[in-house]
């Protein structure tokens, strides 16, 4: 009799942990976010890239490395057939020592973006990323400096690669910009709020219409009840003001 007492306790404690193993792992499936999860609107510009939400977060993987030829591919491993000798029009144009290399990107942008009224600065280094997975740059060069001399290196789609071959856009991505449209969206900054081209409602956007982040509320395609967000312009800061205007994610190497 003790000895079935005994079995039916050993029996009814597996079942317990079994249950409870089961259980949490229903909770591991249930909490665990996959690439249907991600909004249409990051779907739509991200497609190529890999994408999937974690928690608040919209993940967004990125090699980081521009899909348009470039006169900065020159001796890499892509220039037989991405190498492409300056033509823009900047007659200032100076080459400078860096080449593209690829990196293994992953940025995390928030899912739900709301005003931060501390405007966190931006950092030097990767402060948004664009439709194509290239990094957006603030408008500032190397050790908070202006741009003044370092624009001159700038190739002919408005991008070029910093000391350890990472390429990005500190000003307008012409290259996008002729491919998708001058109001179209180029991407998102780390704060979750969207980046749109030089473009809107058939007019030119200047300093004057956006605030001190370089931003402004309005309605856009994607977002027809209005939202926050940035624009490309041809003048100083370019892209982003005094600081995001919420709160950023992250981006890791």
């Amino acid at each position: 009799m003790k000895a079935k007492i005994l079995a039916s306790l050993i029996v009814s404690l597996i079942c317990t942990i079994v249950f409870s193993a089961l259980n949490c792992s229903q909770e591991t499936v249930t909490n665990t976010t996959t690439s249907s999860d991600v909004p249409d609107v990051y779907r739509k510009i991200y497609g190529a890239n890999d994408l999937y939400v974690e928690g608040d977060y919209v993940v967004i993987k990125s090699n980081g490395r521009p899909e348009h030829k470039s006169p900065y591919y020159l001796g890499t491993q892509w220039s037989s057939t991405l190498y492409e000798a300056y033509n823009g029009p900047n007659p200032n144009f100076v080459l400078n020592p860096n080449r593209i290399s690829e990196f293994s990107m992953t940025y995390k942008i928030p899912l739900n973006p709301a005003v931060n009224t501390s405007h966190p600065s931006t950092p030097g280094g990767p402060i948004g990323v664009s439709i194509n997975g290239v990094a957006f740059f603030n408008q500032y060069a190397a050790m908070g400096q202006p741009l003044t001399s370092e624009i001159n290196s700038f190739e002919q789609y408005g991008g070029h690669p910093q000391q350890a071959g990472q390429y990005h856009y500190h000003v307008e991505p012409s290259y996008l910009t002729a491919l998708k449209g001058d109001s179209a969206l180029m991407g998102f900054l780390l704060d979750g709020f969207p980046v749109y081209g030089p473009g809107e409602g058939g007019d030119v956007v200047t300093n004057s219409d956006l605030d001190s982040y370089h931003g402004h509320f309005g309605i856009k395609e994607d977002y027809p009840e209005g939202i926050y967000h940035y624009h490309f312009t041809t003048e100083s800061p370019y892209l982003n003001g005094d600081g995001f205007y919420g709160t950023p994610g992250t981006v890791s190497y």
